[in-house]
């Protein structure tokens, strides 16, 4: 005698696997590193700093 399985849950199993697969692929194709951020984000304030400083109003 066989046992009983759940298909919604194999489906759900399935739907959840294939989400995450999209997602790291996503993460690999458009994400930033935490330190790509961080400079960039430093950048942008000294660009803005620099700016403020050459301002003559």
């Amino acid at each position: 005698m066989s046992n009983v399985s759940n298909l919604n849950q194999f489906r759900k199993a399935k739907t959840r696997d294939d989400k995450r697969a999209e997602a790291d692929a996503n993460a690999v194709k458009f994400g930033r590193t935490k330190a790509q951020r961080d400079l960039e984000k430093a950048r942008a304030a000294k660009a803005r700093r620099d700016l403020d400083g050459k301002s003559t109003t």
